[in-house]
């Protein structure tokens, strides 16, 4: 976060935190609390926690920047003391170094970590025989997270963030350049009751992942198990992550026949003028017929190639009264089967756009008449 308004060394412990965070950290407002009001010191993180967030308050003084920061947790966790006892104890703020950036950092990473203890006991102290069950058999689950969610129009609930598979999902696709470790959990909410039910009602189940994995696979698409009366959380779990594997391992596969069918444009086209080459889902290719030139814009759904290319012609020569290049509407009725071999594919939508191009053309001169 560079700004002449932060401090040098509040600004440096914050860029260490955003740069090294193991996970994403944003700062939703950042305001003046001291004298000088042009000098930024006060900064509401937002912390990802349970598939939720919580908001902090850290609390510098820009006149003082050696000081260690405050910190102001939400109004639903005024019970929340991380500090409170063991007053001689060393911690994240009594062993404060201003000077080495990594502090804020290791401070906000302890404080979570004491956030998902106080959590995990609030949890631990629900009158609630199943949840009780339920928790014994999820606690060995590494990463797992849990709280207690109520408000004065809806019930008292808990809800679980349960990581899934053991497989580093970072390296199952070459070339990835993402920073955080990509993840894909299970959000389980359970009411909470008083009385425990020998045919307890299935909890309510969602597929979370990290934004970034959607570029190669979309936990949308994935249809949850059926949950069986009677069932616990250790007898759904193995059934959920065997399928989960089974479609992962088909998403990779899925990158190359769409890397295939990219490689199969390109005698047709020529060189791409811009192409992703990771995730395989976008191209684009510079065209001529005639004298007007034009680019297609191909961009590949994940369920390629049972699902065709949608389709963008773009003028390089008309462009419309805001002096932006004519586009097309997008373009996804063809000629498609995916039965067709990749070669096919590619000289059935070459043979298309040959014809489409034209009418693309006429479309752009009568724009470009309407514009006069």
């Amino acid at each position: 976060m560079v700004s002449d308004k932060i401090p040098p060394l509040i600004s440096a412990q914050l860029n260490y935190l955003f740069a090294h965070s193991p996970f994403s950290i944003k700062v939703e407002q950042m305001w003046s609390g001291c004298k000088n009001a042009t000098l930024l010191d006060h900064f509401t993180f937002v912390i990802p926690f349970c598939l939720e967030y919580i908001r902090w308050d850290v609390i510098y003084n820009a006149l003082y920047p050696l000081a260690p920061p405050d910190v102001i947790f939400g109004p639903e966790d005024e019970h929340f003391r991380p500090y409170v006892s063991g007053g001689d104890s060393k911690n994240a703020l009594t062993d404060w170094n201003s000077r080495d950036p990594s502090h804020l950092l290791a401070l906000i990473l302890e404080l979570r970590d004491l956030y998902r203890d106080y959590q995990m006991k609030r949890v631990g102290e629900v009158n609630d025989e199943r949840l009780k069950f339920e928790i014994s058999t999820m606690l060995s689950r590494e990463g797992i997270e849990m709280c207690m969610t109520s408000g004065l129009d809806k019930p008292e609930e808990v809800k679980f963030a349960v990581p899934l598979l053991g497989m580093d999902l970072n390296k199952m696709v070459v070339g990835s350049t993402w920073r955080h470790q990509q993840k894909i959990y299970l959000q389980v909410i359970y009411p909470v009751g008083r009385k425990y039910s020998t045919t307890p009602s299935a909890p309510r189940l969602k597929l979370v992942s990290s934004p970034e994995l959607k570029s190669w696979f979309s936990v949308e698409d994935s249809r949850l198990p059926s949950w069986v009366d009677g069932m616990c959380m250790a007898e759904y779990l193995p059934n959920l992550e065997e399928m989960l594997e089974n479609q992962i391992k088909d998403a990779v596969a899925l990158i190359e026949v769409r890397r295939k069918f990219i490689t199969a444009l390109a005698p047709l086209f020529g060189r791409p003028i811009e192409a992703d080459p990771v995730f395989c889902r976008k191209v684009s290719f510079l065209c001529a017929s005639g004298t007007f030139t034009f680019l297609v814009h191909f961009s590949l759904p994940l369920q390629f190639p049972k699902q065709q290319p949608a389709l963008v012609l773009q003028s390089s020569q008309h462009f419309n009264y805001q002096n932006v290049p004519i586009k097309s509407n997008l373009v996804n009725e063809y000629p498609w089967s995916p039965r067709w071999e990749t070669s096919e594919m590619a000289e059935r939508n070459f043979d298309f756009l040959a014809e489409e191009c034209l009418n693309f053309k006429r479309y752009c001169s009568e724009i470009m008449l309407q514009q006069r």
